[in-house]
């Protein structure tokens, strides 16, 4: 679980409910100054929200680059139906592809996904490439999680079977490694975190949980792809071991980050570094021609936040 350092956002970036054809998804929407040098939409993973990225709007927007972190559908403040079905991989998919269409108004937008989010976004890819400028995998491997982490996808989607959520975040916190304990995290980020827990769906967790454990090895269909792609991590990650995540990035040709001093959560755990890659990767993969001048209209109507 990424636990933000904060919930401040920064200048020129807004939290609204972004309009698609696929519905309302909460967003964190941050511009840039002057001129844009393109759009990225980012996904985020397991137990997350889009407070994971929050560290990166200033310096990503501050570069030049529109960026907007998305709330899935049943994840903490976008809503979702209390139905399995409706975490469908290909219902996810379905509404990343509206998110971009919403957010390009028409242009390709790099896409970045973190962790789950990883595996949603090179779905995403393989549907509909030309809707993308680039795709940044950050801590996502090539297939199903580490055997480790398999176990406790297990011991959560039986606790979420059997207990009420309340029940299940205190007995996911007796659990927490005492590391996990910071004494300085701020009471308002321990209260976020209850609070997310609790917003998201219990359908929306148990379906993609048991994606993370039976995802397939998906790396060679993905190469096929003609796309700038980038592989992203910390030095160390539980969830996959960062050899994995070495291998998959030869297999696709793509360029190769790994971020001193992080593990899963990268954007948390250094996020100028993170944001330094993220901004040299995206320049390289080239700016989209026609992408909406400073200081223009948002693309689409916004409704209150949930």
């Amino acid at each position: 679980m990424s636990r933000p350092p904060h919930l401040d956002l920064p200048p020129r970036a807004q939290a609204y409910a972004l309009s698609t054809e696929r519905g309302a998804f909460a967003v964190h929407d941050a511009l840039p100054e002057g001129a844009t040098a393109g759009t990225a939409l980012l996904l985020p993973g397991f137990t997350g929200s889009k407070e994971d990225f929050i560290t990166l709007l200033a310096p990503l927007s501050e570069a030049g680059f529109r960026v907007v972190a998305v709330d899935g559908r049943g994840q903490h403040e976008s809503d979702g139906p209390a139905d399995e079905s409706a975490y469908a991989r290909v219902e996810l998919v379905r509404d990343v592809l509206a998110q971009a269409a919403a957010v390009g108004d028409g242009r390709p937008v790099h896409l970045l996904g973190h962790s789950l989010g990883g595996l949603i976004a090179r779905s995403a890819v393989l549907r509909e490439p030309a809707a993308f400028a680039s795709l940044t995998l950050m801590s996502a491997g090539p297939g199903a999680v580490a055997e480790s982490q398999q176990a406790r996808l297990r011991m959560l989607t039986e606790a979420l079977a059997a207990w009420e959520m309340p029940e299940v975040w205190r007995a996911m916190r007796q659990l927490d490694p005492p590391e996990a304990a910071d004494a300085s995290e701020p009471p308002v980020v321990q209260e976020f975190l209850q609070r997310r827990w609790l917003a998201t769906r219990r359908e929306q967790l148990t379906c993609t949980a048991r994606q993370l454990m039976t995802e397939e090895d998906r790396v060679a269909e993905l190469a096929e792809v003609a796309l700038p792609m980038h592989v992203l991590s910390g030095a160390v990650d539980y969830v996959w071991p960062v050899p994995r995540m070495d291998a998959m990035a030869a297999r696709l040709g793509a360029h190769r980050t790994v971020i001193a001093g992080a593990e899963h959560s990268p954007a948390v755990d250094r996020p100028a570094e993170t944001a330094r890659a993220l901004i040299a990767f995206w320049r390289a993969a080239g700016p989209r021609p026609g992408d909406r001048a400073p200081g223009a209209a948002r693309p689409n109507p916004r409704t209150p936040a949930p």
